[in-house]
């Protein structure tokens, strides 16, 4: 036997145990990473709640054990945030619901077109009371989007009537009959659905929900004027970030991958724009227009095209001047009907600095009324809701 037939049957038997414990390194790795970015690690625990004891509010805990219970999310993928939305956001739910509506028309005084679907109960409310939820959506939304959707569903089944409304621009196979589209805190649109309703079913009460941007403007509507809170029971706001001017300084940022879901939605932001190019900017010059198209086309952010286009369609002189005007952080201390704030602690987009306000009007004594704030965590997820109640 030569040297070299030596050498190969000296090294071949311990090839195979090198490979298999290369292959454990990469499954121990990919098992490692599996479980940080799945937070699978992360513990749940009860809601973690700020309020004043009164008796309404021991009531309403004593009531709702959801207030106080842990919350135990699904096995894998529960946890993450991240993930939860991206599928949710390809794939959607599984069979979701399709309520039947008639969609509404309203004229309004500059030219616009605002339209709202109204959904029917599916059956008598357990109070008996006849009770409509006015929902307005998130940035971009409308009521055809499958969360809408669902929520009107299960609404429609605990015998609510429902008012969606469709942001100004958001749907499709609908034009501008102006040169103006949804803001971050316009409320023309809301408040004209919400005098419809009043006037349409002179007995019912209403209940304000607004899912992110929507619970920004639903806020605004209720704080802009008293009269604007009569016959309603009580507003939800969901996962908003009250101060779009204090939002900016954070939305720049890389950790919970702000700055990605920012481009994200400043993408979905011009693609609204331009499918109403034609409204919005038909009675401009050619070379306004392109300056302006331009500008839009190399936005990267919210921030950019709020400042080239958005801001514009109400007057305002600068961004700093729209955000301060169209944030409800300057009106939702005037709300005294009861309102429940609810907000992810680890939100990417909302960050944990702005829940310094629903968390400072849980200790601030507003006539006729208290406030309870809570942050439900759901592993690293919290939810922080804020209730005023009258």
């Amino acid at each position: 036997m030569s040297a070299h037939d030596s050498d190969v049957h000296t090294i071949s038997p311990e090839l195979p145990a090198m490979f298999d414990g290369m292959k454990l390194a990469a499954v121990a790795t990919v098992l490692y990473i599996i479980v940080r970015c799945l937070n699978l690690k992360s513990p749940t625990a009860p809601p973690d709640l700020t309020y004043q004891d009164t008796p309404l509010n021991r009531f309403l805990l004593k009531s709702c054990p959801q207030l106080t219970k842990e919350y135990i999310p699904p096995l894998l993928w529960g946890k993450s945030g991240h993930l939860q939305t991206a599928l949710y956001g390809k794939l959607g739910r599984v069979s979701s619901p399709h309520p039947t509506g008639i969609r509404k028309y309203l004229p309004m005084q500059d030219g616009a077109t605002a339209t709202f679907d109204l959904f029917e109960p599916l059956g008598d409310h357990r109070t008996g009371d006849d009770i409509t939820m006015v929902i307005c959506p998130g940035i971009g939304n409308h009521s055809e989007k499958h969360y809408i959707r669902t929520f009107v569903d299960y609404a429609q089944k605990d015998g609510y009537r429902c008012a969606v409304l469709n942001h100004l621009g958001a749907l499709p196979n609908i034009e501008l009959t102006s040169p103006r589209m949804f803001t971050y805190g316009c409320t023309w649109e809301f408040a004209a659905m919400v005098g419809y309703i009043k006037r349409a079913y002179p007995q019912t009460q209403l209940i304000v929900v607004g899912f992110s941007l929507g619970g920004n403007i639903v806020c605004k509507f209720l704080g802009e004027n008293r009269t604007n809170q009569e016959r309603v029971l009580c507003c939800v706001s969901v996962c908003q970030g009250y101060s779009a001017l204090r939002a900016q300084e954070t939305f720049l940022q890389w950790d919970q991958f702000r700055r990605f879901y920012n481009f994200l939605m400043a993408d979905n932001m011009k693609k609204i724009i331009l499918s109403h190019r034609h409204s919005l900017f038909g009675g401009s010059s050619v070379k306004t227009i392109d300056t302006e198209l331009s500008r839009l086309y190399t936005a990267t952010s919210l921030m950019q095209i709020d400042d080239n286009i958005m801001r514009k369609f109400h007057g305002h002189s600068s961004l700093k001047e729209y955000y301060e005007k169209e944030s409800c952080v300057h009106y939702i201390h005037n709300v005294n009907v009861p309102l429940l704030l609810v907000n992810s602690a680890d939100d990417p987009l909302v960050h944990d600095s702005l829940l310094t306000i629903p968390r400072t009007l849980s200790v601030i004594q507003v006539v006729g009324s208290c406030l309870i704030a809570r942050k439900l965590k759901n592993s690293n997820t919290s939810v922080n809701f804020t209730h005023t109640w009258g």
